[in-house]
C-alpha cells in the first residue's frame, strides 16, 4: 500500500464524525474521477471488500495534495489502496479512500536512476527497464502490485528486496505538501519501510546498465518458478504470514495439514500454504476465520506463533 507511517494502514487522520456533505466537500475539485459508494473489490487483487464511502483517483499527484489539504480540513479519515497484501473488512472503509492507479508516468534520469510515480504497476516498471538495458529490478519478476505499494512493504523475493533499489521517496505529507526522501533516511525492514505518515506518490530507482536477454532470461525464469510454485491465477493477497526465523510459514502449516482447509471460499492454496485463495465469493470473514484456525494449530502443535505479512483494514 502507497501509505507511508505507523503501519501502512493508518489513515491520515483517526476516524472522527462527519456528515456526507463533508466528504463530498472533501473531495470537490478534483480532477481525477470520484466514486460515491463504491465496492472496494476491484481495488484489491484478493478481490474481496466492502464499500467505501467514497472511492477518488487522483488525476496527478497536485491533485494528491489537494484531496488530502480538504480531507485534512474536514477531518476525515483517508485511506490509500493499493499493492497485493491487504484484505479489506466486508464492512468496508469509511471516510475517502485514495486510488493511485493514474499516477503511471516513469521516467529515465541521468545515472542510470528511474523515476517511477506510485501507481506504476511494477509489471510495467520492470517491462520499461528491461526495454531500457536497466538491471536491478528481475528480483521483482511477478509481484503485481504497485510500486508505491512495494515501497511501503519493502516487497522482496528470495531474489532481492525493494531496498536494494531505492534511491529516494516522493511523498505527500499530512499537510497535502510533496517531500522527499533519501534511502538513507528511510530505515527499511524485513517487509515494513519505516517512511513518515503521508502518501508515497513517487519513487527514484538507482538501477544499472544491463544486457537485455540476459535480463529477459532471469524474469522468465523466475516467473516460472512462481507460476510453478505459487497460485498466481487465483486472487489472493501473496503470502500470508511472515517467515519465523530459519523456519518456512508454507512448511509449517504444510506440515499441520493445513493445505487445502477452507472456511466458505477462502482456502489455504494447495499450490503453496502460505497464501490463501478467494475461491470466488470469499468474504473477509471467511478469510479472518481461516487465519484463526491456521494460527492457532501452530501455535499448539508446534509451538510457533504465525506473525501477519497480509495487512487487515476496514470495518466487519
Amino acid at each position: 500500500m502507497a501509505l507511508g507511517g505507523a503501519r501502512a494502514t493508518t489513515a491520515v487522520r483517526k476516524s472522527a464524525r462527519f456528515t456526507q456533505a463533508d466528504v463530498r466537500a472533501a473531495v470537490a475539485g478534483l480532477r481525477g474521477p470520484v466514486f460515491f459508494q463504491a465496492s472496494l473489490r476491484e481495488y484489491t487483487s484478493f478481490k474481496i471488500g466492502g464499500p467505501a464511502d467514497v472511492v477518488v483517483e487522483p488525476a496527478d499527484i497536485e491533485d494528491v495534495c489537494l484531496v488530502v489539504q480538504q480531507a485534512r480540513a474536514r477531518k476525515i479519515p483517508l485511506f490509500v489502496v493499493g499493492g497485493t497484501n491487504l484484505l479489506i473488512r466486508d464492512g468496508g472503509i469509511r471516510g475517502i479512500v485514495v486510488s493511485l492507479v493514474r499516477l503511471r508516468a516513469i521516467k529515465e534520469e541521468p545515472g542510470h536512476v528511474l523515476y517511477a510515480e506510485g501507481g506504476v504497476g511494477m509489471p510495467t516498471l520492470i517491462g520499461y527497464a528491461i526495454k531500457h538495458s536497466l538491471a536491478g529490478l528481475e528480483w521483482a519478476a511477478g509481484i503485481p502490485g504497485t510500486v508505491a505499494g512495494c515501497v511501503v512493504m519493502n516487497a522482496g523475493t528470495k531474489l532481492g528486496e525493494m531496498k536494494d533499489t531505492v534511491k529516494a521517496v516522493h511523498m505527500v505529507n499530512l499537510k497535502g505538501q510533496t517531500v522527499d526522501l533519501e534511502a538513507s533516511q528511510i530505515p527499511f525492514e524485513y517487509r515494513w519501510a519505516r517512511l513518515p505518515r503521508g502518501i508515497v506518490v513517487g519513487v527514484s530507482l538507482q538501477l544499472k546498465p544491463g544486457v537485455r536477454v540476459e535480463m529477459e532470461k532471469v524474469v522468465k525464469d523466475y516467473l516460472h518458478y512462481r507460476g510453478d510454485t505459487q497460485p498466481l491465477a487465483m486472487p489472493s493477497a501473496g503470502c500470508v504470514f511472515k517467515n519465523p526465523p530459519n523456519d518456512s510459514a508454507g512448511r509449517l502449516i504444510e506440515t499441520v495439514g493445513l493445505k487445502g482447509a477452507r472456511v466458505g471460499d477462502a482456502e489455504v492454496s494447495t499450490k503453496h500454504a502460505n497464501f490463501m485463495v478467494n475461491r470466488g465469493q470469499a468474504r473477509a470473514a471467511d478469510v479472518i476465520a481461516l487465519i484463526g484456525k491456521v494460527r492457532t494449530t501452530i501455535r499448539r502443535r508446534v509451538g510457533v506463533r504465525l506473525d501477519l505479512e497480509l495487512k487487515i483494514v476496514g470495518e466487519a
